[in-house]
């Protein structure tokens, strides 16, 4: 196949290119610059797509003896992942960056023009299988489910999983990567993995989100609406979140309180005792299938609601074109903007943003 690998300049990237060439493909390598500010440098394992690391990627590239070009994809970036980021906790919500970048760029645009220039498929770094099943190409969790990735990865099509390469799938642990790659000569061998978000490479998100959505105090209330507290500014909370809240009365019971929502309209976070994080019903409109849709309308299925959680096996159901889901036990801490990953097994069957939830403690509790 003609393949177009999309290198970070990390070592999973480079170790997956490499399997792809020495598997016989006609490979080019490209990395994606989604960052306008160019002078952008690599802090640590914070961040990703700096110039370090598309230097770190040219490299690799040199190395295993292919093409390799600097694409750059810092509007679309901008538009598709960071402004809908900033939309997101405006409205109250939590999203995932890394599933709209999965979506939007890396198997959307990136892929749109490796098709446009005749190459079969893009190859990346993340640890996910493709299975040919009975009904079609299926996606499914990777051999080592402590890199596994396949949650992140649960907003892809069936069109686009046609289109998709990922040789790291079978690897049985990362150690096993880094070893190839030193074996291999790469000089990632063993860089740091990046962690937080990319946009946000010194990790201050909540100092990042006021500048960019603006702070305005507020009150914090209890499950009865009586104020307990004052913040400077709702986005800064998150659903499940203790600390850092400001309140100036305490729980009757003595016991920390959590943020069980966040109220854009009016401002507001409300706070409660930690049974009351427990999610009874979770549902979403924005939905799609990794493959062939259920046939039934309603189904069993594990859910997973977090890239790291355990999944929970549960019961969903379609209806007037929303996805509910009722977990076996509730769900803890649930954030409308979450993805919520289904899976039969190990399979993919797809995924919704959350839009909605339901307490598994009644307000009177």
């Amino acid at each position: 196949m003609r393949i177009l690998a999309a290198m970070s300049g990390g070592v999973d990237s480079a170790v997956a290119t490499a399997r792809a060439v020495e598997a016989g493909h006609d490979v080019v390598g490209v990395h994606l610059a989604l960052s306008r500010a160019g002078g952008t440098l690599r802090a640590g394992s914070r961040g990703c797509c700096t110039i370090e690391d598309a230097m770190d990627a040219r490299r690799a590239a040199d190395a295993l003896g292919i093409p390799f070009y600097v694409w750059d994809f810092s509007e679309r970036f901008r538009e598709d992942v960071i402004d809908d980021f900033i939309a997101e906790y405006r409205a109250g919500r939590t999203p995932n960056p890394c599933m709209r970048c999965n979506e939007k760029i890396k198997f959307a645009a990136l892929l749109e023009r490796a098709l446009e220039l005749g190459f079969d498929a893009v190859c990346t770094g993340h640890y996910a299988t493709l299975v040919e099943g009975e009904g079609g190409l299926e996606l499914h969790r990777a051999s080592d489910a402590a890199k596994d990735q396949s949650y992140v990865l649960g907003v892809l099509t069936a069109e686009q999983l046609a289109h998709t390469y990922f040789p790291l799938g079978d690897t049985p642990s990362k150690e096993l990567v880094r070893a190839e790659a030193e074996q291999r000569g790469l000089t990632v061998a063993r860089k740091p993995d990046s962690h937080d978000i990319c946009f946000i490479p010194d990790g201050d998100t909540r100092g990042w989100l006021a500048d960019k959505v603006g702070a305005e105090k507020g009150e914090i209330v209890d499950r009865a609406g009586d104020v307990v507290g004052s913040h400077d500014g709702a986005h800064a909370f998150t659903v499940g979140q203790r600390r850092g809240l400001q309140l100036g009365v305490p729980a009757a019971d003595g016991k920390p309180r959590f943020v069980l929502e966040v109220r854009p309209v009016s401002n507001t976070v409300v706070v409660g005792p930690k049974e009351a994080l427990a999610c009874a019903r979770i549902a979403g409109a924005r939905y799609s299938w990794a493959g062939a849709a259920p046939t039934a309308p309603a189904f069993d299925c594990h859910v997973q609601i977090r890239a790291h959680s355990d999944p929970v096996p549960a019961r969903a159901w379609i209806a007037d074109d929303i996805v509910t889901v009722e977990p076996e036990s509730p769900f803890d801490g649930v954030a409308p903007g979450q993805t919520a990953v289904l899976y039969e097994g190990t399979r993919v069957l797809g995924q919704f943003t959350i839009d909605r939830t339901e307490s598994a403690v009644p307000v009177e509790a």
